[in-house]
């Protein structure tokens, strides 16, 4: 896709067509300039719920190529592109591609600077290595996920943020802008083994320390941060809707209680873990008085730390993303803009997701005779 722009315009990537992290990752690495390449099958995986593809937002940014990877031709071709892309992804279970005769030493061995990245929930090796699971099961065995929801009640799950999308694809957006910064630097290309439970594991650092100090309960419900105390949580409104409250600090709480004008001195002091559920209360009763729109605009020019929850769509809306363009509308989708900000290479405007075009997909990595010669040798339609 020519005319990239963003920090990472001039890098190629290859995406070996996937579900959930991978995708995301190359989304990605597109959003920030690079020409990402996807490798689809003739016919589509189909990434979790199928719906039209102007919706399958993960598939943004980029050309896609459709090639059975089983051919020999196509993985001739496979390795052709190689040659002069910075990295490849690839999503498969542990040995997929070696079957396919696309391991990571035939790949590095036709590009010593590539970079391979390699998305698995249970990483190359293990116990688990050859076993499935979902965004769930790898939050469960690293114990993210036995810190949400109430003590009542099962853990619920929290969409597959935290596994696939947090501890797997940035995580594997990190590995690979690192392995190919380093490639360039010292010549040798390198594997990026990114498992979502190691992800997951690095994202659980804070808790992790603060459990071995004795400073986090291990059960639900009991901590600061996962909805045991007054302050950090989620109040119903009159009429539904909530807000969502959050100061922490000793300072941004005194806030709350005065726009709540709730008296500091009749109360329990804010760390009083014995006035916590006497203070819910408190809170919740004050709170169940106005609306949450009416609560919002209360709040709106505090430090109190206090927010509505919006839905999908009111978030669009909000005066302050709208203000920072957080999104945009693209072939009338609404989506997340580009993400961080560049202030000397910013990044373009998404681009919608697009059905495969093997002329388009090839112009920015072969000459159009090579790409005729393809054609008519039956590789590509």
């Amino acid at each position: 896709m020519p005319g990239r722009s963003g920090p990472l315009a001039g890098v190629k990537v290859l995406e070996l067509a996937g579900i959930g992290p991978g995708p995301m990752c190359a989304m990605l690495l597109a959003d920030l300039g690079a020409t990402v390449l996807r490798i689809d099958r003739p016919e589509p995986a189909a990434l979790g719920i199928k719906r039209p593809l102007r919706y399958n937002l993960l598939l943004r940014s980029r050309e896609t190529l459709a090639l059975d990877l089983k051919s020999s031709a196509a993985k001739a071709l496979i390795l052709t592109l190689t040659e002069q892309a910075d990295g490849v992804i690839e999503g498969f279970r542990p040995g997929v591609i070696e079957r396919l005769g696309l391991g990571p030493d035939i790949l590095l061995e036709r590009n010593p600077r590539l970079v391979v990245g390699r998305m698995t929930g249970w990483g190359q090796a293990g116990p688990l290595a050859q076993t499935a699971g979902h965004d769930i099961n790898y939050i469960a065995l690293t114990g993210a996920l036995s810190m949400f929801g109430s003590p009542q009640t099962p853990p619920p799950p929290p969409l597959n943020v935290i596994g696939d999308y947090a501890g797997g694809a940035l995580y594997l957006a990190l590995g690979m802008v690192s392995a190919i910064f380093s490639a360039r630097v010292t010549g040798a290309g390198q594997v990026v083994d990114a498992a979502i439970v190691d992800g997951v594991a690095s994202l659980m650092t804070t808790f992790q320390g603060m459990f071995a100090a004795g400073m986090l309960a291990p059960e639900r419900g009991a901590n600061i941060l996962d909805g045991g105390a007054h302050f950090y949580g989620c109040y119903e409104c009159a009429g539904g809707g909530y807000m969502a409250v959050g100061p922490i600090e000793e300072k941004f709480y005194g806030q709350l209680l005065e726009t709540l004008q709730l008296n500091p001195a009749a109360l329990p002091a804010q760390m009083d873990r014995g006035g916590w559920q006497s203070m819910r209360e408190t809170l919740a009763a004050r709170f169940r008085t106005r609306t949450r729109d009416e609560w919002a605009a209360i709040f709106a020019d505090s430090d109190a730390c206090v927010s509505p929850v919006l839905s999908l769509r009111e978030s669009a809306a909000h005066p302050h993303l709208a203000a920072r363009g957080s999104y945009v509308e693209v072939d009338g989708v609404v989506q997340s803009a580009p993400a961080p900000r560049f202030s000397v290479t910013p990044c373009a405007i998404p681009t919608p997701p697009r059905e495969a075009d093997n002329d388009a997909a090839l112009a920015a990595w072969l000459v159009p005779e090579e790409i005729s010669k393809l054609r008519e040798s039956g590789v590509i339609s």
